[in-house]
């Protein structure tokens, strides 16, 4: 069979590869418009921070490697420019020569990838404006930074990719601010967990500045030295610009494939709505795993995934793509965070009726060297118990409470489907009831009715107004707060009315819990609980 496949890097070396295994007398052939048949694009910013030493270690096969180890012919720097699927054609141009080629096939793949946005503002051509996107986009910006001229950059973009590149350029001792025209950091998280990590951001040297569109980039020579925003001026000796990719699939204009804002959309087998044609990748659209509508995931794992199911399907399977989950884990200074599934808003445009909890919990045993916590905000449907969605902030693995809610959802299962399991103990590892059970046994008890509580994004949106403030910290933290201890609660407690609304506040949430139980057993029918305590939110009596 001969099989043609448009772009390399993860979708179209991994659908190559897997062709050439399931039988070694296909005929496949990658043309690729550029020099990298096969990078870590998601290294790349490691590679700025000096994470990453040498450039080779971003290139995971050079062209020669990975015809010598799949069989796959590769032929580099050659542009696609047309797909004529009548005649099951593809006309392509050497960018070395500038001669054109016409390739035929029997199956066609297109998996050309995307590339990075450029604003449609002045400026965007000056000398130390950059863009993250291949090997040759971190080489020039790392020897931009190791030139020892930069003091102050501005990344465009508060996505995993620009506060990755921040904190890259912070550990070289540069300022960096981050820039956003939407209104948070951080896309695919609910806004209180972004705003929690827009926070330590700032606390760890990097500003997070939302809600500013940028409208030129100035120098008074040929170098970038001001970036112009809708709000105000930043001085800048470096821009990033990371504002978000798209799909290069202008040359299919006519080729009577259909396309979604320019992203070609299959079905769950890979397929476009041409015969023979399939498409993966940063180019094309998937669907959603829980909702079924299309989505566009463009990751380096969607792609492999996808990309192995098709080669399989090319070769006569029918082998459906079971969906994404728009799951993610970025690490940030100081802070890794992790999200999979729906958040509470999406939720409740899906039909559900969401009910969420947002848990502060040890991510090891307390007394093991460099323990420390995840916030935990875990959302499930009220009626069904399903499983929806889970986003987790903190210094350790939060991929292995994500890992765990992927699972789950995948599974379609509910929270009782999904207590008490046997996860994984030991002290350096995990807590003996594990980060995600235990989140998961607050939010039975919430839906329960055993834990009634105010969340961060209701506390911040001032729906606790008129309760009392009581500090049931381990040690008084809430100036202002009568203080409650725990373990002095043996019957009512005086200052306190038995009618009056209470609004429980410790460190963590448990303390305060823990008083919110006893309370009741005295006759405190009116106490919340503020999930996440002072470590989430800023408290005033």
């Amino acid at each position: 069979m001969k099989v043609l496949v448009l772009g390399g890097v993860a979708a179209g070396t991994k659908i190559a590869a897997k062709l050439m295994r399931e039988d070694r007398g296909n005929e496949v052939t990658v043309l690729n418009k550029g020099k990298n048949i096969s990078y870590a694009g998601c290294g790349l910013p490691y590679y700025v921070g000096h994470v990453i030493e040498e450039r080779a270690q971003l290139i995971v096969n050079t062209p020669e490697k990975y015809a010598k180890l799949t069989g796959a012919k590769v032929l580099t720097e050659v542009e696609a420019t047309k797909v004529d699927p009548a005649s099951k054609k593809v006309t392509a141009v050497d960018l070395k020569t500038g001669e054109e080629t016409v390739y035929g096939y029997d199956k066609l793949v297109i998996a050309v990838g995307a590339s990075p946005v450029k604003p449609p503002i002045e400026g965007c051509d000056l000398e130390n404006v950059f863009f993250m996107r291949t090997p040759e986009d971190a080489v020039r910006l790392r020897d931009a930074v190791d030139s020892g001229n930069i003091k102050k950059a501005v990344v465009v973009g508060a996505g995993y990719i620009g506060l990755e590149i921040a904190e890259n350029l912070k550990l070289q001792g540069i300022r960096p601010f981050v820039l956003d025209m939407a209104p948070q950091a951080l896309p695919g998280f609910d806004p209180e967990m972004a705003a929690y990590a827009e926070g330590k951001l700032q606390e760890s040297g990097i500003p997070v500045i939302t809600g500013v569109a940028v409208t030129a980039l100035e120098g008074s020579g040929s170098k970038v030295e001001k970036v112009v925003t809708s709000k105000k001026t930043y001085k800048a000796d470096l821009v990033v610009l990371s504002a978000g990719i798209r799909p290069n699939t202008a040359f299919l204009a006519d080729s009577g494939i259909e396309m979604f804002k320019g992203t070609i959309l299959t079905n769950e087998y890979g397929e476009t709505n041409l015969p023979d044609i399939y498409a993966a990748g940063d180019c094309a659209m998937v669907h959603n795993a829980m909702t079924g509508k299309a989505a566009w995931s463009p990751m380096g794992s969607t792609a492999n995934i996808d990309g192995r199911l098709i080669a399989q399907n090319i070769m006569g399977a029918r082998l459906g793509y079971r969906g994404a989950l728009a799951t993610a884990v970025c690490k940030l200074p100081g802070l890794n965070v992790g999200r999979t599934g729906l958040t509470e808003a999406q939720a409740a445009s899906e039909g559900y009726d969401p009910v969420s909890v947002v848990t502060v919990v040890d991510d090891k045993a307390h007394y093991y060297p460099d323990a420390s916590t995840f916030i935990i905000k875990m959302i499930a449907d009220r009626a069904s118990l399903k499983l929806l969605g889970v986003q987790v902030l903190g210094s350790g693995a939060v991929d292995k409470v994500v890992d765990v809610a992927v699972t789950g959802i995948m599974m379609k299962a509910t929270l009782t489907d999904l207590a008490d399991m046997d996860l994984a103990y030991a002290p350096p590892f995990s807590t003996a009831i594990h980060p995600f059970a235990n989140t998961l046994n607050i939010l039975m008890n919430k839906i329960n009715g055993k834990f009634e509580t105010f969340t961060p994004a209701q506390y911040a949106a001032g729906e606790a107004e008129g309760y009392k403030v009581v500090d049931a910290c381990l040690v008084p933290s809430i100036a202002g707060a009568p203080y409650v201890d725990l373990t002095s609660v043996e019957g009512p407690v005086d200052g306190l009315n038995p009618d009056e609304k209470i609004l429980l506040v410790c460190n963590k949430g448990k303390r305060a819990y823990l008083l919110q139980n006893r309370l009741k057993h005295y006759g405190y029918q009116n106490t919340r609980v503020l999930e996440g305590g002072i470590t989430f939110s800023d408290v005033e009596a």
